[in-house]
């Protein structure tokens, strides 16, 4: 299990799950952040926080905590 918080500037993934429950989780689906979705990390603020994500053709800056509820191959 590898988390969308864990990848490294310049990575693509495929989102295997979306974990977390109620708000969060609903958030991140309206988001576009669902299974199967293929991901590029663009960038990284300086201390990891918040990241800036390409996923179905936009940019999308999330909180750590929320790219930690993801998990990618």
């Amino acid at each position: 299990m590898r988390l969308l918080s864990k990848l490294e500037i310049g990575e693509k993934a495929t989102i295997t799950a979306v974990r977390g429950e109620g708000a969060v989780r609903r958030r991140l689906f309206d988001m576009g952040i669902t299974p199967g979705a293929e991901v590029y990390l663009r960038k990284k603020a300086p201390l990891g926080d918040p990241i800036e994500i390409a996923i179905r053709g936009y940019e999308l800056t999330l909180r750590k905590s929320e790219a930690s509820q993801v998990e990618v191959q």
